[in-house]
């Protein structure tokens, strides 16, 4: 079941940015805490706020949006 129901975008937070379910909390700031090392118990435990599928969110939403079709000029 796809989680991409917790991100959210609304111009008016965060400029817009894809953020998870209204907080000012964006997919890029958890994305940044994967890539310096943080596990997701530490991110839970310094963002209590957030659940375990917010983070599997963020990575789905991440990946989804890597995934664009590739246009070649013949």
């Amino acid at each position: 079941m796809s989680a991409l129901n917790r991100i959210t975008i609304d111009p008016k937070l965060c400029g817009g940015r894809p953020c998870i379910r209204h907080m000012r909390i964006r997919v890029k700031d958890i994305l940044d805490l994967l890539a310096s090392g943080a596990s997701t118990a530490e991110i839970l435990e310094d963002y209590p706020y957030l659940e375990a599928d917010d983070i599997k969110a963020a990575l789905e939403y991440a990946a989804h949006q890597m995934d664009h079709p590739i246009l070649s000029v013949a």
